[in-house]
């Protein structure tokens, strides 16, 4: 049968990435307290095309996807991309990974377990050498330092996001991540709390008041002292309860010169 995408091209313009996106598949991850868990990924998959081929064979993205799906972990994510490169014969590949990852914290006082998601993501691209980041996204729980100060009664509360990206040389897993996001707020979130929960928990974010900025300097400073870690970006936002916007700090640390 006629091969279109691999006749030649007469326009003379290289593409940086084609390839396809949003593909909704099951993986499994790595655990660190039960091994691997199950999961529902969101994935592109991409390859640089030289200037001289029309098209990409889109099929053979899935066929690399399939040969993988029991380990898409961090230590087998490069084995993807060289796949990838060898497959679809290019010189330069990438994935884009993003999943729930699920991990089951007891209340506080009560003790009683309920799961919570948090979002992550391996991002990953491979010429020369691999390139590998790792996203996680932890809800959290802020008081607002500065209406504790100046209120008679009480102060505002938001929940918040803290999205911090880690380049690493040794592995860092995503419950240390959490840890870090959850331990630089005011207090951490559960899916499940009962009242001397919520007691607690209330009184603790009252006790440990947190602008978005206060959270990006913990969360650096936890960071910073990681030796593992050779690069880090930390993301903070806070959902107002009493404005119609939100409050964003950010941060990044190449600590590793190498790593750019």
């Amino acid at each position: 049968m006629r091969d279109i995408q691999s006749e030649q091209d007469t326009r003379n313009i290289p593409l940086k990435r084609v390839g396809v996106s949003d593909i909704q598949y099951p993986i499994r991850v790595m655990d660190r307290k039960s091994g691997t868990q199950r999961t529902i990924a969101k994935i592109n998959m991409y390859v640089d095309l030289p200037k001289e081929f029309r098209g990409t064979h889109m099929s053979r993205f899935l066929e690399v996807l399939n040969r993988h799906r029991c380990n898409m972990s961090i230590k087998n994510i490069e084995n993807v991309l060289d796949d990838m490169k060898r497959v679809l014969k290019a010189s330069e590949s990438h994935i884009e990974v993003r999943f729930p990852y699920f991990i089951l914290k007891k209340a506080p006082v009560s003790g009683i377990e309920s799961f919570m998601s948090y979002q992550c993501a391996f991002l990953a691209s491979k010429k020369e050498k691999m390139d590998f980041v790792l996203e996680v996204q932890t809800p959290v729980h802020n008081l607002c330092p500065c209406s504790k100060s100046i209120s008679k009664y009480g102060a505002h509360n938001q929940r918040g996001i803290v999205i911090i990206k880690v380049r690493m040389k040794k592995l860092v897993w995503i419950e240390e991540i959490v840890e870090i996001a959850e331990k630089s707020s005011s207090a951490p979130l559960y899916s499940l709390l009962k009242r001397e929960d919520e007691k607690f928990i209330t009184e603790k974010a009252y006790e440990n008041p947190r602008f978005v900025e206060d959270v990006v300097r913990n969360a650096t400073l936890m960071l910073t002292k990681d030796s593992r870690i050779t690069y880090f970006s930390v993301e903070a936002k806070n959902y107002e309860s009493i404005h119609n916007h939100n409050a964003y700090a950010f941060y990044e640390s190449y600590k590793n010169e190498n790593t750019k």
